[in-house]
């Protein structure tokens, strides 16, 4: 594997991420993913591309205890995400070549992983029913397990497809870097 551009994260940090965080990250665990590697990275940014389109919203999820309200989390992948973004600004692409990228394949992308999210979560409340059967219930709950890996596997593996196809067609234009480039997003 070749090594990442510099101000990136390489693979096996971003693999290592999304198994630590595995339900997702908060807006500012985030930015302290990349701060703490020394990657120029801020909530602004997180924001801003939120708001083109380029990172999933947030999804509000409630925290245990009472009156302890409910914060924001991005999914995993997120990190692979903005790790692309920056990629693709340092090679000098438009805000608007970056935004098509990310819409060829993307929602198809995100209903497969939602699908799977729910069909997985269904399985273990299954599982964990009552009239559930003691004794299969351990191996049931360590396929359910395996599951959940390659299904993350698998969207993993369809995103980065996806990328590349991207990848190949949006080549950047020749020249210097035009207006609107990816460098704007900072």
């Amino acid at each position: 594997m070749a090594a990442p551009a510099r101000g990136l994260l390489d693979e096996r940090e971003i693999e290592e991420i999304e198994r630590t965080w595995p339900n997702g990250l908060t807006s500012r665990q985030i930015v302290d993913v990349f701060e703490t590697r020394g990657i120029r990275f801020s909530e602004a940014t997180l924001r801003k591309y939120v708001q083109l389109g380029l990172l999933p919203r947030s999804v509000r999820v409630g925290r245990k205890g009472k009156h302890r309200g409910s914060c924001g989390l991005y999914p995993a992948h997120v990190i692979r995400r903005v790790n692309v973004v920056k990629g693709m600004m340092a090679a000098d692409r438009t805000i608007e070549e970056i935004q098509r990228s990310f819409l060829r394949f993307k929602d198809e992308i995100t209903t497969v992983e939602n699908d799977l999210r729910d069909l997985i979560a269904g399985f273990e409340r299954e599982a964990k029913a009552p009239a559930a059967n003691p004794d299969g219930r351990r191996e049931i709950e360590r396929e359910i397990t395996e599951a959940k890996r390659a299904a993350g596997e698998l969207v993993r593996r369809i995103s980065n497809l996806e990328r590349r196809i991207s990848a190949q067609t949006a080549e950047p234009p020749s020249g210097g870097s035009a207006a609107g480039a990816g460098n704007d997003l900072y």
